[in-house]
């Protein structure tokens, strides 16, 4: 079996969460088949939002993953995961589910709270994130409210001033939030940290969207549950 693994942006730590989670549903010998476009995070934050050129490379590159044999493709990145949404019927075509990393972690957030705290790096990540739980709490009958938590500076910093900054922010906003979200995969290793820090459920997106790919797996009928 292969799945396509879709990055707008990497570094070392999301890579292995996300390969370490994807091979715990599917098993070790599922085949990765991971491609990377710094540029399409790049102009989207530059931006402040997704426009057409980075998104026609993002559809590309789901389209090579296709081209390549996956069974289903994993979209990584919440700033372009509207991208996915809107690309949904042609994957139903080719019989190929793209799956977005965060939805199923929207929902949950959704089930276990009202008051949810979004925590970014990046602005261009808010506003998509938001809508997603929004929209998923429509979807399920429930009115949320989102608690926006943008960690200003803390992009591209090294792992122990990004959790000391995560820290900071996470402190002003646990009073008032009853679950904290992390908006981008690639602040998933400090979840546990922040969790026990503020005694708060604090979820990412890794383990949740490989859970989602192996759903979808199995609605296709590409694997048993």
């Amino acid at each position: 079996m292969k799945v396509g693994l879709a990055y707008t942006s990497t570094t070392p730590e999301l890579i292995e969460l996300v390969e370490r989670e994807v091979k715990k549903q599917l098993g070790e010998d599922v085949e990765l088949l991971s491609s990377q476009d710094p540029s399409i995070l790049a102009e989207v934050r530059d931006a402040g939002y997704v426009f057409a050129s980075p998104a026609a490379r993002l559809v590309e590159m789901y389209m090579k993953q296709v081209s390549e044999g996956a069974d289903a493709i994993l979209n990584i990145c919440s700033s372009v995961g509207e991208v996915a949404d809107a690309v949904q019927d042609l994957a139903r075509y080719l019989g190929v589910p793209i799956v977005r990393i965060d939805e199923e972690m929207c929902r949950e957030a959704v089930r276990l709270g009202s008051r949810i705290g979004v925590m970014a790096t990046l602005p261009s990540t808010l506003i998509p994130t938001t809508n997603t739980i929004h929209r998923v709490a429509r979807e399920m009958g429930k009115k949320v409210e989102t608690v926006d938590i943008l960690v200003d500076g803390a992009f591209g910093l090294d792992q122990e001033n990004f959790k000391r900054l995560m820290a900071e922010y996470a402190e002003k906003a646990a009073d008032q939030v009853d679950v904290i979200l992390f908006a981008q995969g690639s602040m998933a290793y400090c979840e546990e940290y922040i969790a026990e820090l503020y005694h708060k459920t604090v979820l990412s997106s890794p383990r949740f969207g490989a859970a989602a790919l192996k759903k979808a797996l199995v609605e296709k009928g590409a694997i048993k549950c």
